[in-house]
């Protein structure tokens, strides 16, 4: 799996002109499934992603998670994230999961949000969104299980 999280002041996502989700500070995940990714993969991400402490301390430090700064979580579907651009100018996505793997496994990230204690607003799989968001640093991260899970900790 892999997601862009971005540090946030705010975010939202529209489908079909109505605001399906919006959150003040917090995350934007933009989250994509790939072919070969489970349950395993998705727990790992969710508590890898809610974990991190992002936001600034009293100090100016990266040190506050969200429990600290009351955040919230916005979840937005991306297969594009598995994109390839080797080749030639248009992208081929034959690197993501189908859609049936992809819906269930964002479903399932979504539930384990609310699990880890952040019920997230979100989009909707599938549907064309215009994303919003007034991004805070900017502070912006990419997390790739095949990376953070074969890697060993320093």
């Amino acid at each position: 799996m892999r997601a862009v999280l971005t540090r946030v002041k705010s975010a939202s996502v529209t489908i079909d002109g109505k605001v399906n989700g919006k959150i003040g500070p917090g995350f934007l995940i933009l989250l994509g499934v790939g072919p070969n990714d489970t349950e395993k993969e998705c727990r790992y991400l969710a508590e890898k992603a809610l974990g991190l402490r992002i936001f600034e301390d009293e100090n100016d430090k990266m040190n506050l998670g969200l429990d600290a700064i009351g955040g919230e979580v916005l979840v937005v579907s991306q297969f594009t994230l598995y994109g390839n651009c080797r080749k030639g100018r248009r992208p081929s996505f034959a690197g993501a999961a189908g859609p049936e793997l992809g819906n269930a496994l964002y479903e399932k990230f979504l539930e384990i949000c609310a699990e880890l204690g952040y019920p997230p607003q979100h989009g909707e799989f599938g549907a064309h969104m215009e994303v919003e968001s007034v991004n805070d640093g900017p502070v912006t991260l990419i997390l790739d299980t095949d990376q953070l899970m074969n890697e060993p900790r320093r």
